[in-house]
């Protein structure tokens, strides 16, 4: 199977950060792995809700899930770095955009207010 193109990650990474809940699995997992049960209760989702949220966000890449080998039936989550630096980079990318465009019409204001 071939990695989505970077375009598309990101249009995935933003839709699913796009829900509240599932940005604030994501700044829970940031402090660290956790199982679904734990981030249902933290969230005050339902478990077939949370089921629902984790799965947005591992199909888009932010999360991974694993099984312990104590017991298989235990999901633990853990976030993914690849689509949040991919999320950064645009964010850097525009942002310069950004910044060069005002730069550019602060010294046209300039110009113009010289004369």
């Amino acid at each position: 199977m071939s990695e989505p193109a970077p375009e598309a990650s990101l249009d995935e990474t933003l839709s699913a950060l796009a829900d509240p809940v599932r940005r604030r699995a994501v700044e829970l997992l940031a402090a660290g792995p956790r199982r679904a049960g734990e981030l249902a209760s933290a969230l005050g989702a339902t478990p077939s809700t949370m089921s629902k949220h984790l799965r947005v966000l591992r199909q888009c890449g932010l999360v991974s899930e694993t099984h312990p080998e104590f017991d298989a039936r235990v999901r633990i989550y853990t976030l993914r770095s690849v689509p949040m630096t991919e999320l950064r980079r645009w964010i850097d990318t525009a942002e310069q955009a950004w910044a060069g465009q005002l730069a550019a019409f602060a010294a046209h204001l300039e110009r113009h207010l010289e004369r």
